[in-house]
């Protein structure tokens, strides 16, 4: 196999000990030529992550608070790793240039960076890979908008240079050199940029987790892993709010057409859940997921000949515009249709939008359901084939849930649901237990 990018979260290099688990995933596999890190995390619950304590810093700084005694316990952590790895890199020259820039009045950002900064220094000298920081390397313009092909060509070039090398994730720089942390995805993204430079053979992104769940484990208990899904089938689940990764951190390779590992630091062995262009063959199971949100507002529509209302539609979207709230989905029949919002996004303009409605739209009627949850069940494998919502409307009858809503894409991949809240986790665990342990025949 070729180049393998490895990027590893916070929980897997949080200490010594966890670090040491990482370097016998390296050594395993000599592939593994480019490593991404996070900074530190959590050694247990109540402990702090590194990045929050710099953030913390910062906050000191901006109120006039001495900052010392939390600077402190943040060298006190990376020379504990540093003592115990037993590696020496002069951490103290590092600690007191990044204290002397915190004095001059340095940027949330700069300050923050530093965690991903120091650990990658640390775990370069401990695997013996060279450091390579991506200050200059992953670039931003002056509104902070990654600029992706300066960026891929600057990596490219770099890496080249290094047979193997640690990268640290999480941050690049603006055209003056200043630094600039990406705000979603952190490292992750790092990573994926990474992989394609290199056009890498896989990307792994070593978690705390052995891969993504068939549904969430707090709702159906010792659900399924994915073993395999598709970019399609995540983007999918993650909009329906399955906990993945952000779309920021997966286009990237999914433009280079790369797939993404998702591993277990704690379990190496366990083969994760991997995440590819197109969707692989499928078992027995139809469905690769199931993922849902609560707290939605339906409001349905209804007016004779609506078909036959020239700009219907455009007129009803152009009222949430105008009140800047966003649609979730738009089921619609000849003459009815229903808009979907959530309440989060409401933000009581509830009664202004439906007066709107009614003055500009003139309709028969408007029926607003409150408490509502949407449910996603998605996969590829349910395209063209036979009794699929039969078998789904025939667990949720059997359980007593009253679907309020259907919506279903066009790839046939996915049907949507509404339900009332107070049924959302009982539908979840009928859908599971008919599409995932009732054998399909």
């Amino acid at each position: 196999m070729g180049i393998k990018v490895a990027k590893f979260g916070g929980s897997s290099v949080s200490d010594a000990i966890q670090l040491a688990k990482v370097k016998e995933i390296i050594d395993y596999d000599p592939n593994r030529r480019y490593v991404v890190v996070s900074a530190p995390g959590k050694r247990f619950n109540e402990d702090n992550k590194i990045t929050d304590l710099l953030y913390l810093c910062k906050a000191h700084i901006d109120h006039n608070v001495s900052y010392d005694q939390i600077f402190q316990v943040i060298c006190d952590r990376y020379v504990g790793i540093e003592y115990n790895l037993g590696v020496n890199v002069n951490l103290q020259q590092e600690f007191n240039e990044i204290n002397n820039n915190l004095k001059s009045g340095a940027s949330a950002d700069y300050i923050a960076s530093r965690g991903e900064y120091l650990n990658a220094i640390l775990i370069a000298a401990y695997l013996g890979y060279d450091f390579v920081d991506t200050a200059g390397l992953i670039q931003f313009d002056e509104r902070g908008k990654l600029q992706n092909e300066k960026t891929n060509t600057a990596l490219r070039e770099e890496l080249l240079k290094h047979e193997k090398a640690v990268i640290p994730g999480f941050y690049g720089t603006y055209p003056d050199g200043k630094i600039k942390t990406f705000s979603r995805g952190g490292s992750d993204i790092t990573g994926s940029l990474v992989a394609r430079a290199v056009n890498a053979d896989v990307y792994e992104n070593w978690t705390d987790v052995s891969g993504f769940l068939m549904a969430d484990p707090r709702i159906v208990k010792q659900a399924k892993p994915i073993s395999t899904i598709s970019y399609k089938e995540l983007r999918e689940l993650s909009y329906m709010g399955a906990s993945v990764l952000h779309e920021d951190a997966i286009y990237p390779v999914r433009a280079a057409d790369i797939p993404i590992n998702i591993r277990n630091t704690n379990e190496p062995k366990a083969p994760g859940t991997t995440i590819t262009a197109e969707a692989g063959p499928k078992d027995d199971t139809i469905i690769s997921g199931i993922a849902g949100n609560k707290d939605f507002t339906v409001i349905g529509i209804y007016k004779n000949m609506m078909n036959e209302d020239k700009g219907f539609v455009r007129r009803l979207l152009e009222i949430l515009e105008n009140y800047d709230v966003p649609l979730e989905h738009m089921p619609s029949g000849i003459d009815t249709i229903s808009i979907v919002i959530a309440d989060k996004n409401l933000n009581g303009k509830l009664d202004d939008i439906i007066e709107e409605i009614q003055r500009a739209l003139l309709p028969d009627t408007i029926d607003v359901h409150h408490k509502m949850a949407l449910i996603a069940t998605v996969g590829s494998g349910m395209a063209k084939r036979y009794g699929v919502s039969a078998k789904l409307f025939t667990a949720l009858s059997d359980v007593g849930v009253n679907v309020r809503m259907i919506d279903q894409g066009s790839s046939e991949m996915n049907i949507i649901i509404g339900v009332e809240n107070k049924d959302f986790e009982t539908a979840i665990k009928a859908i599971y237990s008919a599409f995932v342990e009732t054998p399909v025949k």
